[in-house]
């Protein structure tokens, strides 16, 4: 093997020595100097050309109501419009050379149009790629491929590249493979996040799918387009499969010890999306957070609250943890809010005067109905709790309570029920014998205002 790896690489050190001696002896030659000239004078008059036709062409009008390919290919063809008058150029001056003199003394022009016209090929078709990354990758990659090709140093760069080279459990690797590998593997997951994208859209616009199941085919699908896309990626450069098979228990070595939470977070994803406990949409609490479900990772999911921030947590904690779903089957939701009225207000106006105030916010629905009760006779005020229902809870919880809780006290007042205030003496025997039971209310701590909801 190592009389291979000499052979190939003095092969290619051979190449690339009889190129540099025909160029330094291109340099002695005025031959060159003229030919730098044309170049020169080329690349200056598509200089001017693009900016006058960018200036003079109104794109946006000229291609008003033409389909999407053509609109793109304008804006392509407008933005290397100095490419093709470059080549164009050049060919005139190479024509011209080669009726003039010798074919040698015009190699350069006829390098320098080949070089162009496989940069504006090479721009045009990776132009339609919306991906910069991916867009400069495939363009510098063509390009230089193309640039080699011309130059006739494909072949030996590519044995110099593959000449260096280590065997590794039973499989050959090469900087050429390495790099064959990195620019086909970026493709190919590039394709198959495209075609991933385009199957999601279709995918999520079936309403007959539920939310979780749309997530859960679309998450199925692009792990098997990353599988496939990998797998085409090892066939095509030449790996054996079989070659991997160290590799492959040195991941199940690597999940057995420090990958458990990476691994139980996509299962618990997918269990989640499979029994629909959990979907897009839905509010919940769990844990110290509440809010609705955004989006549905592959290792988490995120919970949006009422405060503008948003949460990710993992899945494995929706399997293991107490969740609350209050839109699991049903969107209704009820709440409670209590309140206190003096023991010389009426508790059957309170409890009427409760239920019509609670009818009275517009998120409150009328089915089922509002239901106030009297919960306890308390030391110093009689005790109620109010119950009613709402249907949008993504829209809120505290607020419709505090909605519902300013209803009531202006209601309270209008009635002249009034909501009990403790005086600083009983505030202050309170905080002293909080854990013992108040005694009686005494006649001086009783209201003797009832100008305002509060008396005391």
């Amino acid at each position: 093997m190592g009389g291979c790896v000499d052979f190939s690489l003095q092969q290619g050190l051979g190449s690339i020595g009889d190129l540099l001696k025909s160029v330094a002896h291109d340099l002695l030659s005025v031959w060159l100097a003229v030919q730098i000239a044309e170049i020169g004078l080329a690349a200056a008059i598509a200089a001017m050309a693009t900016v006058v036709a960018q200036r003079r062409i109104k794109l946006v009008e000229v291609t008003m109501g033409w389909p999407a390919p053509a609109r793109l290919f304008g804006r392509l063809l407008l933005a290397h419009i100095g490419a093709p008058v470059f080549v164009l150029v050049v060919t005139v001056f190479h024509a011209a050379m080669l009726s003039l003199t010798w074919p040698s003394r015009s190699y350069l022009l006829g390098v320098a149009e080949s070089l162009a016209t496989a940069w504006f090929v090479i721009a045009m078709l990776a132009g339609l790629i919306r991906n910069q990354f991916v867009y400069r990758l495939v363009a510098i990659s063509a390009w230089t491929i193309a640039a080699l090709s011309i130059l006739g140093l494909l072949q030996p760069a590519m044995a110099t590249l593959d000449s260096f080279a280590v065997v590794f459990g039973g499989l050959r690797i090469s900087p050429l493979l390495v790099i064959k590998t990195a620019v086909l593997l970026i493709l190919a997951l590039w394709a198959a996040a495209a075609a991933g994208d385009f199957l999601d859209r279709r995918v999520r616009s079936a309403s007959e799918l539920t939310p979780s199941i749309q997530v859960l085919i679309v998450k199925v699908l692009r792990l098997l387009l990353i599988t496939f896309a990998i797998l085409i990626t090892l066939s095509t450069v030449g790996i054996d499969l079989s070659a991997l098979a160290f590799f492959s228990g040195a991941v199940g070595v690597g999940l057995g010890f420090g990958l458990q939470k990476i691994v139980s977070n996509l299962v618990s994803g997918i269990i989640l999306l499979a029994d629909k406990s959990i979907k897009p949409g839905d509010v919940i609490s769990v844990g110290e957070h509440f809010g609705r479900v955004g989006n549905m990772g592959a290792r988490y999911t995120s919970v949006d609250t009422r405060d503008g921030r948003e949460y990710l947590i993992p899945n494995e904690d929706f399997i293991t943890q107490r969740v609350a779903n209050w839109t699991y089957s049903s969107d209704l939701v009820r709440l409670e809010v209590k309140f206190c009225t003096t023991y010389d207000s009426d508790p059957h106006a309170a409890i009427e005067a409760a239920v019509q105030t609670a009818l009275s916010v517009e998120r409150v629905i009328r089915k089922p109905a509002p239901q106030c009760m009297l919960a306890a006779f308390g030391t110093t005020a009689i005790e109620y709790e109010l119950w009613f229902w709402i249907k949008d809870p993504a829209a809120g919880i505290a607020n419709v309570k505090s909605d519902v809780l300013l209803a009531l006290w202006d209601r309270l007042g209008e009635r002249g029920i009034v909501i009990p205030k403790p005086g600083p003496a009983r505030v202050i025997y309170e905080l002293a014998h909080k854990d013992e039971p108040a005694p009686a209310q005494n006649a001086s701590d009783a209201p003797t205002s009832r100008q305002t909801p509060f008396a005391g």
